[in-house]
C-alpha cells in the first residue's frame, strides 16, 4: 500500500511539471484524479503530502534511508513515513524492502531513546507513535536495527533533518 502512495506521489511530481505535462499538441482535458496525492512541500530532508483513503484525507510525511548496512541485493526501497488519519493520530510505519521474519521485533534508536516497533510482513510499525514523533522533534537522526533476510541483521539510517517543519505541515492539513 505505501509502495502505491509514493508512486502516486512520484506520478504527482511529474504531472506537476508543465513541460512534462504538456503531451501532445492538442492535450485531453481529462478530470484530475481527487484522490491523487498533493504535496504539502519538501522540508529538508522530509516530503509532506496527503492523499484520500477510503473518503477520509491521510496527511503524511516520509523520508528514505539515508544508509542501510549490509546491502542486500534486490532489496526495495527504505522508507519512514509519519501519516495523521482522522482514526489514529502519529502513526510511524518503515517500509524495509524485505519482508521480516514472522513475530520479530525493530529497534529505532533517536539520540539516547530505543522505540519498539513490532513487524508485518515487508513493515514494523512504532508501538507507540506519538513518543517516536516527540523524540524525532529532538534528533538528529533515526536508526533502525532489524533482522533482515537470513538472519543478517539490518541497520538503516534516516536523517531527521526538516522532520519537525513536515510534522507541522501534516497537522495543519489534517487537525485533530
Amino acid at each position: 500500500m505505501r509502495a502505491k502512495f509514493l508512486f502516486l506521489l512520484a506520478a504527482t511530481f511529474v504531472t506537476a511539471d508543465p513541460a512534462l505535462a504538456a503531451g501532445p499538441a492538442h492535450p485531453r482535458h481529462e478530470p484530475a484524479d481527487p484522490n491523487a496525492p498533493k504535496l504539502l512541500g519538501h522540508f529538508e530532508d522530509w516530503t509532506a503530502a496527503t492523499h484520500y483513503e477510503s473518503g477520509q484525507l491521510v496527511c503524511y510525511a516520509f523520508t528514505r534511508a539515508t544508509n542501510s548496512v549490509p546491502l542486500l541485493p534486490g532489496r526495495g526501497d527504505v522508507v519512514m513515513t509519519v501519516a495523521e488519519r482522522p482514526t489514529g493520530r502519529d502513526s510511524v510505519a518503515i517500509a524495509a524492502g524485505f519482508t521480516f521474519p514472522s513475530g520479530s521485533e525493530v529497534t529505532v534508536q533517536v539520540e539516547q531513546s530505543a522505540l519498539s516497533f513490532y513487524t508485518a510482513q515487508r513493515s514494523a510499525f512504532a508501538r507507540e507513535g506519538a513518543a517516536v514523533v516527540a523524540d524525532f522533534e529532538r534528533g538528529l537522526q533515526a536508526s533502525a536495527r532489524s533482522p533482515g533476510p537470513r538472519g543478517t541483521p539490518v541497520v538503516d539510517t534516516f536523517s531527521l533533518r526538516g522532520f519537525g517543519q513536515a510534522h507541522q505541515a501534516i497537522v495543519r492539513a489534517c487537525p485533530r
